[in-house]
């Protein structure tokens, strides 16, 4: 085990299954010269050549286009959008084609691409590269999304994503980049779909995925200990498919949950969560589950408005509270 950054464990997951499988390239938007717009593929160019490290036109549509074909036609691509608010211009690729050919070719074909980048906010960006689509992701049959949450998941996460016969939407996050965690030389992998108890508790079960974990939830668990709150945190990993399994489980015991997601509360992967609690654990909850979110209105530049529309410390303590005490 070593301390690295998340970039580093992204470039890792990378560059290991490149050599393992010369199928597998890279394509994207500064991807090879430049090293990456946050350095996630340092080096890579050097290593593997511009045929499997492709800079790109400005032009998501365009090469997210190209990989599918690469995809269907024998290889493993990974498409880097420069963010996820870019892939809404190629959005029709990544739905129509990637999703679907599937189902459309009757099993004839398979996709297995991988679609990366950051999501959410990044700090004074504005409303146009503030957004999370992690939720319209999992809403579209066919695709798998993952949202790690630190370097050890984004390097095993990643590795069995570029594996993986289906589309994956792999969504990392521009603060995270520069964040250090434990991570093992070598091969590991952490299976799509399964769910992590990051620490187990008795009075309340916080569910959570990527930055807000290190950001938000860790801080405001930090914080109820000091009033001698027990909480059983869950990383989801993957948003589709979700292991229910695991939440449900953490219900059983704990009575109580909150659910913090970067994302806008409607038809959000907390609304999800907490309708399948309601539904299969409803005997086993004490109070309502409590959903953290950012508030329903495009991100502002200003700093204040931006901490105060997005998750924070005090709304989780404040939700945990009040699912604990609610009578």
């Amino acid at each position: 085990m070593r301390e690295i950054q998340f970039r580093d464990a992204v470039k890792e997951a990378m560059s290991e299954e490149m050599r393992r499988d010369e199928t597998v390239f890279l394509m994207g938007e500064e991807v090879a010269e430049y090293n990456g717009a946050y350095k996630a593929s340092q080096g890579m160019l050097d290593e593997f050549g511009p045929k499997r490290v492709i800079d790109t036109p400005i032009a998501e549509l365009g090469f997210a286009g190209i990989g599918v074909g690469a995809a269907m036609n024998g290889c493993r691509p990974i498409v880097e959008f420069m963010t996820f608010n870019f892939s809404l211009v190629a959005i029709d690729q990544v739905i129509n084609s990637a999703a679907k050919i599937m189902a459309m070719s009757a099993g004839q074909y398979s996709c297995p691409i991988v679609f990366r980048g950051p999501t959410g906010n990044a700090g004074q960006l504005g409303a146009q590269h503030s957004q999370n689509f992690e939720n319209w992701y999992a809403n579209t049959p066919g695709l798998k999304v993952v949202v790690p949450s630190n370097p050890y998941d984004a390097k095993g996460l990643l590795k069995s994503s570029i594996r993986d016969n289906d589309p994956v939407i792999f969504m990392e996050s521009e603060q995270m980049y520069g964040d250090k965690g434990m991570v093992p030389e070598g091969e590991y992998i952490i299976p799509l779909g399964q769910a992590n108890v990051v620490q187990e508790g008795t009075d309340v079960t916080i569910v959570s995925f990527g930055k807000m974990i290190p950001r938000v939830v860790l801080p405001a668990i930090e914080e109820l200990k000091k009033d001698g709150i027990s909480v059983e945190l869950i990383d989801l990993r993957t948003v589709r498919p979700i292991d229910y399994a695991t939440v449900v489980q953490s219900v059983k015991k704990t009575n109580r949950c909150v659910v913090v997601e970067e994302a806008w509360p409607l038809a959000a992967i907390s609304s999800e969560i907490s309708y399948h609690l309601q539904r299969n654990a409803f005997d086993y909850l004490d109070a309502p589950v409590i959903r953290v979110n950012s508030m329903d209105i495009p991100l502002h530049y200003a700093p204040t408005l931006i901490e105060a529309t997005l998750p924070n410390v005090e709304r989780t303590v404040k939700a945990v509270k009040e699912v604990l005490y609610k009578k």
